[in-house]
C-alpha cells in the first residue's frame, strides 16, 4: 500500500518502522519543524525524521502541507501516530481509503495530547492504544480497534510510552493490512463518554503532601520523563524520580520529614508516608536516598 505517515516523537517511529518492514511503499513523511538545541545550537531532527532520512523517505515540515502536495503524492492512505496537529477536512477527504490515527488510550477516553501521561496520574488500572478513522474533531473519529494492557504499579510515563509504542506499531500494522483487505471494522465513538487529556505544564510539578501518598506515587510515575515532579524536602526544593509509600499514621503535620540520615527519607502525607527512594538537588545528579545521604544531612 502507498502511504503517507505523520509522526514526530519516539512514539511514533515504531509505528513508521513497522510500515517500512511490512513492505509497504511510504512516500513522504511529515514532521515536526527542526529544532535549535544545546549551547552550540545545532540543529536537530525530531526521531521520525531521522528514521526517514537514514531510509531516503522525503520529508515535509507541517508548514509545507497542502491540499496540492497531499493529492500530488497519491497515496492510498494516511496513517498519523503522535503528530501533534489537527488536519483540514479536505485533507481527510483526499486518500481514497482514509486517515487513521493510532491513539495511546482505549477511547473515548483521553482524548487528547496526554492520554498516557493522564492514565497513570489518575492511577489506572487499565489503559491501551486505539486505531481509528480520523474526523476533523480531535481524537472523535470511528474506532478500527483496541489492544489494552494492565499499568504495572511501578511503572511510569516513560515506561509506559515505550510499551505502547510498540502495540501501537503492533496494531497499526494489523489496521492497514485489514483496510487493504476491506475487512476493517468500524464502530462510533460513545461521545457522551470522552474525557480529555491535556498536555502537562510546569505548573503540575510541586507534590502536596496533604494529598494521600497513593496520590502522590501516581503523580511522580505520571511526570517521568518531564516536568518531574518536585518537592520541598527539610527547606530546599528536589526534583523527586521515585517514590514508595506506606500506610504508616505518623501524628506530625504533612510534609514533616523523617530520616534518619542513612538511608531512608520518609514523608508525612495526607494519608499515609511517602519514601523518597529517588531525588535531585539543583545543578545535582539523580541520587538514591542513601547515596544523597552519604554527602548530605537532613535536619
Amino acid at each position: 500500500m502507498k502511504i503517507i505517515f505523520m509522526g514526530t516523537p519516539d512514539f511514533a517511529v515504531k509505528s513508521l518502522s513497522k510500515l517500512f518492514k511490512d513492505g509497504h511503499i511510504i512516500l513522504a513523511v511529515f514532521s515536526g519543524a527542526d529544532k535549535v538545541r544545546g549551547r552550540g545550537k545545532t540543529l536537530s531532527f525530531s526521531p521520525v525524521k531521522q528514521f526517514a532520512v537514514s531510509n531516503n523517505i522525503p520529508v515535509y515540515e507541517p508548514s509545507e502541507m497542502t491540499a496540492e502536495l497531499i493529492s500530488e503524492l497519491r497515496a492510498d492512505l494516511i496513517a498519523v501516530v503522535a503528530y501533534g496537529r489537527l488536519l483540514t477536512q479536505e485533507i481527510l477527504d483526499i486518500p481514497p481509503l482514509g486517515c487513521i490515527n493510532i491513539h495511546g488510550s482505549l477511547l473515548p477516553k483521553y482524548r487528547g495530547a496526554a492520554p498516557v501521561q493522564h492514565a497513570v496520574l489518575n492511577g489506572d488500572a487499565i489503559t491501551g492504544v486505539t486505531s481509528m478513522y480520523m474526523a476533523k474533531e480531535m481524537d472523535s473519529g470511528d474506532i478500527i480497534y483496541t489492544n489494552e494492557t494492565a499499568i504495572l504499579p511501578d511503572e511510569t510515563s516513560e515506561d509506559l510510552f515505550n510499551r505502547l509504542s510498540v502495540m501501537g506499531a503492533q496494531l497499526l500494522s494489523k489496521t492497514v493490512l485489514d483496510i487493504s483487505a476491506g475487512t476493517a471494522p468500524r464502530r462510533a465513538q460513545d461521545h457522551q463518554n470522552a474525557t480529555y487529556a491535556p498536555m502537562l505544564t510546569k505548573d503540575m510539578a510541586r507534590i502536596d503532601f496533604s494529598k494521600s501518598a497513593k496520590e502522590i506515587k501516581c503523580k511522580v510515575r505520571a511526570l517521568v520523563p518531564w516536568p518531574v515532579a518536585e518537592a520541598e524536602i527539610a527547606g530546599k526544593l528536589f526534583k523527586i524520580y521515585c517514590v514508595d509509600i506506606t500506610d504508616n499514621k505518623i501524628n506530625e503535620p504533612c510534609g514533616t520529614v523523617i530520616t534518619d540520615n542513612k538511608t531512608k527519607i520518609e514523608v508525612v502525607a495526607g494519608e499515609g508516608t511517602v519514601i523518597i527512594e529517588k531525588l535531585q538537588a539543583a545543578g545535582g545528579k539523580i541520587l538514591t536516598a542513601s547515596e544523597f545521604l552519604r554527602g548530605n544531612k537532613l535536619k
